[in-house]
C-alpha cells in the first residue's frame, strides 16, 4: 500500500510516528530518522510515466477467405478496418471493425459466401426434318457455355432430356441442362429441338383390294403398295411413294374382275395366270352323279365369300373322256387342258379326288373325300397365308357372318 501513497500523504503520516522506530520499518522504506532533531525525513518517490492512449495496439487481424479488408490507422486505437469479398462473393457479418481501448477489436469477423448462382447459356433451338422413310431425325449440338461468378470452379452440369446425336420423334422437345458451382448455387438454361415429318395426303384403298406401306404410310419416302382381293385383279401401278414435295408418285389402280383366258394351248399356260394371285381348288371326279364330288360342290357353294376372302377359285374336271367336262366359273375348258391339268396334278378320273395349289403353284394338301369348307379354311389360315393375308383376315373376319 506504501509504494501508492504521494509524497505528502508520507510526510503527514511520519509527524504521528515516534522516534522509536524500530530497524524493520527503516530498512527498505525510503525514510530515516534523524536522532538530534527526533524528526523523520523521506526521499522523494519517482512519478510514475503518464500512460499515453495513441499508443494503444490491437492485433493485427488475420484475413479472410475470398476477401480482404483496409484500416483507416492500422492496428492503433480507433482505427477502423473495413471488409470487402472478391467478385462473386458476398459479405456476410459485421462490415466494419474498431480497435479498441482494451487492445480487442469490435464486432466479429465477417465470411465471404458465394451465393451467385453460376452464369450458363444454352445453344439456341433448331429444328429438323426427318429422314426419308423415318419418323425421326438425329440432332446434334454442342454443350451449353458455362462459367462461374465466384472461384471458377464448376462441379457438375447435369442434362434432362436425350443426348445430343439423338434420334428425336416427330414434335418439339425441351432440353435443359443445369450447372452448379462449389457452394451448391445452381443455374438452368434450356432450349426447343424441333423434328418435323413431311406427310402425304392420306392414300385410300382401291375398291376391291387394299394397301399395305412402308413405315406410317403418310410420311417422306413410305411405299404404298395395291393389292386386290380374291376373284380381282390390279391393273395400273402396283405402288406409290411419297415424294418429299409432300405428293404421291404415279396414280391409283384399280382392282377389275379377273379375266381368264381359258383358250390357252396348255395347262401351263393356264395356270400362269393365276400366278401369286389365287390359290387353286382342282376336283376331279368321274361323273356329275357322284355322290362325294355332290356333296363337295354343294358345300363349296355355300361358302363363295369364305373362298374369295381366302383367294381361292375352283376348277372342276367331271366325267372321262370323251365325256369330260371342265370349268372355271362359268367359263368352259377344252378337252386338251382337262387332260393335261389331271396329268400335270395326277388326279385320276376314276373317282373323286381333289387338290389345293398355293399362289406359287405347289400341291400342298390332297383329299380322297369331301371335307367341310371349314377345313379347308384352317388349313390355308394356319399354313398358306402371307403376313399381310393374316392382318386382312382379322381385318374381315366377321365379312362372311
Amino acid at each position: 500500500m506504501a509504494g501508492h501513497l504521494t509524497q505528502r500523504g508520507a510526510l503527514s503520516l511520519l509527524l504521528f510516528l515516534t522516534p522509536a522506530v524500530t530497524p524493520t520499518w527503516y530498512a527498505g522504506s525510503g525514510y530515516y530518522p534523524d536522532e538530534s532533531y527526533n524528526e523523520v525525513y523521506a526521499e522523494e518517490v519517482p512519478r510514475a510515466p503518464a500512460l499515453d492512449y495513441r499508443e494503444m495496439r490491437c492485433h493485427a487481424l488475420p484475413f479472410i477467405t475470398s476477401g480482404t479488408y483496409t484500416c483507416t490507422n492500422g492496428v492503433l486505437l480507433d482505427s477502423r478496418c473495413d471488409y470487402s469479398c472478391a467478385s462473386g462473393y458476398h459479405l456476410e457479418g459485421d462490415r466494419s471493425r474498431i480497435c479498441m481501448e482494451d487492445g480487442r477489436w469490435s464486432g466479429g469477423e465477417p465470411v465471404c459466401v458465394d451465393i451467385d448462382p453460376p452464369k450458363i447459356r444454352c445453344p439456341h433451338s433448331r429444328e429438323k426434318m426427318a429422314e426419308p422413310e423415318k419418323l425421326t431425325a438425329r440432332v446434334y449440338w454442342d454443350p451449353p457455355l458455362v462459367k462461374d461468378s465466384a472461384d471458377g470452379t464448376i462441379t457438375r452440369v447435369t442434362l434432362r432430356g436425350p443426348e445430343p446425336g439423338s434420334h428425336f420423334p416427330e414434335g418439339e422437345h425441351v432440353i435443359r441442362y443445369t450447372a452448379y458451382d462449389r457452394a451448391y448455387n445452381r443455374a438452368s438454361c434450356k432450349f426447343i429441338v424441333k423434328v418435323q415429318v413431311r406427310r402425304c395426303p392420306p392414300l385410300k384403298p382401291p375398291q376391291h383390294g387394299y394397301l399395305t406401306c412402308t413405315s406410317a404410310g403418310d410420311n417422306y419416302g413410305a411405299t404404298c403398295e395395291y393389292h386386290c382381293d380374291g376373284g380381282y385383279e390390279r391393273q395400273g401401278t402396283p405402288s406409290r411413294v411419297c415424294q418429299s414435295s409432300r405428293q404421291w408418285s404415279g396414280s391409283p389402280p384399280i382392282c377389275a374382275p379377273m379375266k381368264i383366258n381359258v383358250n390357252v394351248n396348255s395347262a401351263a399356260g393356264l395356270l400362269d395366270q393365276f400366278y401369286e394371285k389365287q390359290r387353286l381348288l382342282i376336283i376331279s371326279a368321274p361323273d356329275p352323279s357322284n355322290r362325294y364330288y355332290k356333296m363337295q360342290i354343294s358345300m363349296l357353294q355355300q361358302c363363295t365369300c369364305g373362298l374369295d376372302l381366302r383367294h381361292v377359285t375352283i376348277i372342276e374336271l367331271v366325267g372321262q373322256p370323251p365325256q369330260e367336262v371342265g370349268r372355271i366359273r362359268e367359263q368352259q375348258l377344252s378337252a386338251n387342258i382337262i387332260e393335261e391339268l389331271r396329268q400335270f396334278q395326277r388326279l385320276t378320273p376314276s373317282y373323286f379326288n381333289m387338290v389345293l395349289i398355293d399362289k406359287q403353284g405347289i400341291d400342298r394338301e390332297r383329299y380322297m373325300e369331301p371335307v367341310t369348307p371349314e377345313e379347308i379354311f384352317t388349313f390355308i389360315d394356319d399354313y398358306l397365308l402371307s403376313n399381310q393375308e393374316l392382318i386382312q383376315r382379322r381385318e374381315q373376319r366377321d365379312m362372311c357372318e
